[in-house]
């Protein structure tokens, strides 16, 4: 199977619905692909990754110019085809003799495992032996199809965690954090993922003999079982970046072709693949790898590599949204330069109508253990400089104020929960989740409204911040309600259980993020609040 020339990803058309295509068929112009549709939620994730990967090493614009005639229109499907063509070579899947996509060039005999296992998401070898995997069971995948294979080895490799001894992370660090950019609704999938591509200004061009250095299963592995053995951007092609291998995987595929029912997808009576081999101490990326679908943490006193953003428990919010969309240059934080490239230039070039989406996806890991996988769109405006500076505080001020009273809120629920909170163990996210989750939509009706705003004035309506205000009272004190007052405890300290409500009320009102709200909200609105 050739991952360029043949079909195998499954996707939605137009017209005719649920489709096989080969990756060249995203610029069909009759009956257009709309969508991709993977199995699961991390495959649809990797499979938007893979495509724009194949976009930006075999058909990236040579400028804006080139970018916004391809935006207007499609390339012809042949052109396409015809320029990924040159990269079949390494595109290879079943490939026992040679180089294939994503495997080891020349691996010896390495440690067996079920396919099972290159899904993030399954039970390793010591939770398997110590018979702990009872939220995600073994044996539930033993068979899966080439594409199914396909797609998890690459979902493996883009986001591979640790994984023990000398199995190396993913070139952005374990569970990277994936942010594109998406068109408003009803947009073609070439559209998708043309906005997530780069031009040449950005990406250096590569020559056809720098092919090994972009794909690092073309040639044999740069290992690493020594210190001084680590592989910067300066050590290979930038372009590596779509396509790290930080781990030394070789699928068997059986010379008897094993025929069967796939276990992730439902594709009956095909081929099926059921192990790999693999061994540890793969690529080890290191040093300044800045990947353009990621955002960043950067080290302000320069003397720490750029972090990529994870996954984080408890999701993505509203919380998230000004450091994904935008920056928080103050504390290192910077959107992925895809981002960047929508807001500060593509955005005011394609003027479109309606709010284009930012895509944000990834694992929350625990080391080797997936906790969850986050899936969540925010909204993304086309402002000029002057405008986007006025919202970025607007919502600031918002986002600080929200930080604040989550704290406060996790703090007194506690206190009259426990007469000695100090001393108390266990998990409190659960209460900050009910606060971000219940104020969420408030924050994203109001920040359409600042966004508008922003565009026509340089001072905020006092309005807005007194609903705003409204909502950081009300809210934290339901929640306390709710999680307290309606609560069946034995023994409960009532007088402590007022006193720690009437503190929280007290807390909020009283803090500098909360004065600055009021200092904007309209005076009535403040009056009525404090009577």
């Amino acid at each position: 199977m050739n991952l360029i020339r043949d079909a195998w990803i499954t996707a939605i058309r137009a017209k005719s619905g649920r489709c096989v295509i080969a990756p060249w068929q995203i610029a069909e112009l009759e009956d257009p692909v709309m969508d991709l549709a993977a199995p699961r939620p991390d495959f649809q994730g990797a499979m938007h990754q893979f495509l724009i990967g194949l976009l930006q090493t075999g058909f990236s614009p040579d400028d804006l110019d080139e970018w916004l005639e391809y935006w207007d229109k499609p390339p012809d499907a042949a052109v396409l085809k015809e320029r990924l063509e040159l990269l079949v070579a390494a595109f290879e899947f079943d490939n026992p003799g040679g180089a294939a996509f994503m495997q080891d060039f020349a691996l010896p005999d390495g440690e067996r495992k079920g396919v099972a296992a290159l899904l993030i998401e399954a039970p390793g070898g010591k939770t398997i032996r110590d018979n702990l995997d009872h939220f995600v069971k073994r044996d539930t995948v033993r068979h899966v199809c080439k594409p199914c294979a396909a797609m998890a080895l690459f979902t493996l490799q883009t986001n591979a965690p640790s994984g023990g001894v000398g199995h190396r992370v993913g070139l952005r660090g374990g569970g990277p954090l994936t942010t594109l950019v998406l068109p408003p609704d009803e947009a073609t999938l070439w559209r998708k993922l043309w906005l997530n591509v780069l031009d040449r200004e950005d990406i250096p061009e590569y020559r056809q003999e720098e092919e090994q250095k972009i794909f690092p299963w073309l040639v044999e592995t740069r290992t690493s079982e020594k210190n001084g053995t680590e592989t910067t951007p300066k050590d290979t092609h930038l372009l590596q970046m779509y396509w790290g291998m930080p781990r030394r995987i070789r699928i068997d595929f059986p010379d008897e072709p094993l025929l069967g029912a796939c276990d992730l997808c439902d594709a009956h009576n095909v081929e099926l693949v059921e192990e790999y081999r693999t061994r540890n101490y793969g690529v080890n990326y290191t040093g300044e790898w800045i990947h353009p679908l990621t955002p960043y943490w950067f080290d302000p006193d320069k003397e720490k590599f750029p972090n990529s953003r994870k996954g984080q428990e408890g999701g993505l919010g509203y919380r998230d949204w000004l450091v994904l969309t935008f920056a928080d240059e103050e504390n290192g934080h910077t959107s992925a330069k895809i981002v960047r490239r929508y807001t500060e230039q593509r955005a005011g070039e394609l003027k479109l109508q309606r709010i284009a989406r930012l895509w944000c996806f990834g694992f929350a890991m625990d080391k080797m253990k997936a906790k969850c996988w986050y899936d969540n769109t925010f909204p993304l405006f086309n402002l000029d400089q002057a405008q986007r500076k006025r919202l970025v505080q607007w919502s600031g001020e918002f986002i600080t104020t929200a930080n604040d009273v989550s704290g406060y809120l996790k703090k007194h629920i506690k206190a009259a929960w426990f007469r000695r909170p100090e001393d108390a163990k266990g998990d409190m996210n659960v209460v900050t989740q009910d606060f971000w989750q219940r104020t969420e939509q408030v924050f994203f009706d109001l920040l359409q409204q600042l966004a508008e705003i922003a565009v026509q004035q340089d001072t905020p309506p006092p309005e807005l911040y007194s609903r705003w205000e409204k909502n950081m009272l009300s809210v934290p004190l339901d929640i306390f309600d709710t999680w307290v007052l309606e609560a069946q405890v034995e023994d409960m300290d009532m007088l402590g259980v007022i006193r720690e409500r009437d503190g929280l009320k007290r807390q909020i009102g009283g803090c500098k993020s909360m004065k600055t709200i009021k200092a904007k909200a309209l005076p009535e609105e403040k009056e009525e609040t404090d009577g």
